[in-house]
Order: structure tokens, then sequence, then C-alpha cells
């Protein structure tokens, strides 16, 4: 029973410290950049490690039943896949940055509305784009953001909010997976120990993940209060760091671990 106690402490903080592995890390950051309420960044980091602990849970328990072998080159195109996926959402950034930027350089239509631009909200939407805050001059309906759509379509709860990160989680989950279930398989000789640990392992980084994207999020606010441009500016940093990283571990799937040549080599770690 204490090694059974063990097992679980040592899988706990083992997710905790896994939740910190820095493509998590630059991932969620790119989503959180713009997102101030604590509370809302912590259901962020919440639905990233459900959807990283459901596949882990999945391609794990596979691993452990079934005998079941990734082989080198399936196992690189799941790391790939995280790095195209840092990419994407380090070029979102980027592109929203650009946007809010060239927005906020127009003329202010002659003088008697000041036409700016910075981060708001409809509703649970948050965005940036050129606007007045004189009533009935708003560039757009609050009815006409991706808000109403999905609220159309998800009955107003808000899910696209967390749908993001979800699937983040699940693709970082394909990456880690194989990995997670080996380690099991190594040092777990019995089965129902041996997915106990992954369910523990996948609430340690769940708790991990929302501990870091509730000190983003307070980060973010604290720094970016009363200053638009440096915000903006964090956000854009946020995203060329996703774009490097992204490219970078790209470089090393393709040409140093070989996914596309004839000697492809891959350790899960």
């Amino acid at each position: 029973m204490i090694s059974f106690f063990s097992i679980l402490a040592l899988g706990f903080f083992l997710g905790m410290r896994h939740a910190t592995d820095p493509d998590h890390v630059i991932a969620v950051t790119t989503i959180v950049s713009n997102q101030r309420n604590s509370v809302r960044s912590a259901l962020i980091g919440a639905f990233w490690g459900v959807g990283h602990t459901l596949t882990i849970l999945v391609v794990g328990a596979g691993i452990i039943l079934f005998d079941l072998v990734i082989p080198a080159r399936l196992g690189l195109s799941m790391e790939l896949s995280v790095a195209i996926m840092l990419i994407v959402l380090g070029l979102v950034n980027v592109a929203g940055f650009l946007h809010s930027t060239a927005a906020s350089s127009m003329p202010n239509g002659g003088g008697k509305e000041v036409v700016h631009s910075h981060p708001h909200s409809h509703g649970d939407y948050m965005h940036s784009h050129s606007h007045t805050h004189h009533p009935g001059v708003h560039s757009h309906s609050s009815d006409h953001t991706p808000l109403a759509w999905l609220d159309h379509v998800f009955g107003r709860t808000g899910v696209y909010q967390y749908v993001r990160p979800f699937v983040v989680g699940v693709v970082h989950g394909l990456a880690g997976s194989a990995a997670v279930a080996l380690l099991v398989l190594t040092t777990i000789r019995n089965v129902n120990w041996a997915i106990a640990y992954l369910l523990v392992f996948g609430l340690g980084t769940i708790a991990g993940m929302m501990l870091i994207t509730m000190s983003m999020s307070s980060a973010f606010r604290l720094v970016g209060k009363g200053r638009e441009n440096f915000s903006r500016r964090l956000t854009l940093a946020s995203g060329l760091i996703s774009v490097s990283f992204g490219l970078f571990v790209a470089y090393q799937i393709c040409f140093m671990y070989g996914l596309f040549s004839t000697h492809a080599h891959w350790t899960p770690h």
C-alpha cells in the first residue's frame, strides 16, 4: 500500500513538472496573452490539461493493455504536429498585433472622435480593432462577432474559449503519451497501478497548467495595466517566441532525427 501511494505521489508531481515543459508553456502563453481574468485563465489551463490527459489515457492504456509499439516515424510525426501547432499559434498572435497596429494608425475621422485600438470585449469575446467610445459609432454590432455565431451554435456557453486549449492539449498529449506510457511499462508491473499512475499524472498536469496560466494572466494584467502598447508588444513577443521555437523543433525532427529520411530515429522523452 505504501508503494502504491508512493507511485501516485510520484505521478502527481511528475505531472506538475511535465506541465512546465517549454513547448507546453509557450503554447499556453500564446493563448492567455490577451486574457486578463485569472479564473478564465485557470480554466484555459484546466482544459489544456484535460485534453492532454485524455490523449495520454487513451494511448497510454492501449500501450499498457495491448502492448502497442509506436514506430519511430509515427512518433516523430506526432512531435512534428506540436511544432506546426506552435508555429500556427504564434502566427495568430503576430497577425493580431499587426492588425491592431494598423488599426491604431488610422485617421480619427475629422478630429471629432478619437479613433483608437486596444483589446476590448463583447461579452466573453475579446478582440482588438479600431473604434471610438461614442455610442452608436462602434465599427460593428456586438451581434456581429465570432461569439455571436458560436453562441448560436453552442447555446451561449462561450465554449470557444476553451476548445482551442483543449485541442492544443490533445496534440501535446499525442507527442508525449508514448514517453509517459513507456515509463509506466518499465517501472510499474501491475496494470491497475499503471492506469492509476496515468490518471494521477494527468491530474498533476492539469493542476500545474492551471497554476501556470493563472500566473501568466496575473503577470500580463500587472505589466500591461494602463499600457496598451506594451500589452500588445507582450502578445507579439509571445507569438514570435512560439514561431521560433516551433521552427526549431520542426528542424530537429525533420533533419536531426530524419523524419523524411530512410533512417528515422526517435526516442520518447
